[in-house]
């Protein structure tokens, strides 16, 4: 696949077939994945991969309650305030939203394949988040969606005695993946502001300098 379709068509998928996620193509995902720059080589990361029905049953249960306190918690007024900045139309973009995210927890005992990332020292996710980034190119690549979800956090000492994670050695939990084979399509996200929009060149209110009005790579331009 060509580097610039993996780039453009590589989105948050949470509608997925419980189809198992074969072994081998776990192992490109997660070599890519620790492909990635680490802050001095340090490689402070930890992929826990978790497929065991049990497991995924409790981390179903505790994910169900987590997601009550994420729309309780009054950061999530942030999501609401920055969909009415680019512009969408506010109550639509939320329900398709919730709807996605809502299937995403019906079905969280189906999702063929999870991984825990944990970090020591993480500074603010410098060293985890390019390899999570190169997981989901990865997975891209071999026809697999995902998502990152961070609402686990709300019961990190939970989930982190569920797994058996040694805290007391300093990890703790980044992030989890989910992922499978989507029920969804690939595509070239529509609904990004663009480049003039979201960027400046030299100061802070100074234009970038050149307008980007389109995506600059399609499926036509890749054929």
């Amino acid at each position: 696949m060509d580097v610039h379709e993996a780039l453009y068509t590589t989105r948050m998928m949470r509608r997925m077939r419980p189809d198992p996620v074969p072994l081998e193509t776990q192992c490109r995902i997660l070599d890519a994945a620790i492909r990635a720059p680490s802050g001095g080589n340090a490689q402070r990361w930890h992929f826990l991969v978790v497929e065991d029905p049990k497991i995924k049953a409790r981390l179903h249960e505790i994910y169900r309650r987590c997601r009550r306190l994420e729309y309780e918690d009054p950061a999530s007024a942030a999501l609401g305030k920055a969909l009415h900045e680019t512009g969408e139309d506010h109550a639509e973009a939320m329900r398709k939203i919730k709807a996605s995210g809502d299937y995403f927890t019906d079905h969280f005992e189906e999702i063929p394949l999870l991984i825990f990332v944990f970090a020591v020292d993480d500074l603010g996710g410098a060293n985890t988040y390019p390899a999570i980034w190169n997981a989901f190119l990865a997975a891209r690549a071999e026809g697999v969606g995902g998502v990152m979800t961070l609402v686990l956090r709300y019961a990190e000492d939970e989930v982190t005695k569920l797994l058996g994670v040694p805290v007391e050695q300093g990890w703790r939990m980044t992030t989890m993946l989910a992922f499978g084979y989507p029920l969804g399509r690939w595509g070239v996200a529509a609904n990004r502001r663009p480049v003039h929009e979201v960027a400046s060149r030299d100061h802070w209110d100074q234009p970038f300098g050149v307008e980007i009005p389109d995506p600059l790579w399609s499926p036509q331009a890749g054929a």
